[in-house]
């Protein structure tokens, strides 16, 4: 195990053969997975719409490209967070996950258009700040 530079103070991290952070990017790609399916799921949901039946609402879920795109990222996520965890302490890897808050909150200003209010930035701020304080604890 090597230091991961300056990233978070992080200095856990497995590396390949040419020193590279491999867990730390394992981490990243599964949370930038997980947040792209969550904004397909998004889409999926926006384009399916509301139904009177519950069965024709359950066939628009399972035909809708959008959502079954979005299960799928959550699926390589998954697989990908398995070997994150078979390779850093649980303790310092999850609160990385919250990463994909900030990642979902850009995405829905920029995709969808919501207004994102100061306080939801601010509760956001604070997810960094804690990410940067569990990091340096490593």
């Amino acid at each position: 195990m090597v230091d991961a530079g300056p990233f978070l103070g992080l200095a856990i991290w497995h590396t390949n053969e040419t020193g590279e952070p491999m867990t730390l990017l394992l981490i990243l790609i599964s949370v930038l997975l997980g947040a792209a399916g969550q904004v397909l799921l998004k889409m999926g949901a926006l384009r399916v719409g509301p139904a009177s039946e519950v069965g024709l609402l359950l066939w628009r879920i399972v035909t809708s490209p959008h959502i079954l795109a979005g299960f799928a990222l959550y699926g390589v996520a998954s697989v990908l967070w398995i070997v994150v965890l078979s390779r850093a302490p649980l303790s310092l890897a999850y609160p990385l996950l919250s990463l994909g808050y900030v990642i979902v909150l850009l995405a829905s200003a920029y995709l969808f258009g919501e207004t994102i209010p100061a306080v939801r930035v601010a509760g956001v701020a604070a997810i960094i700040l804690g990410l940067v304080l569990v990091s340096s604890s490593a």
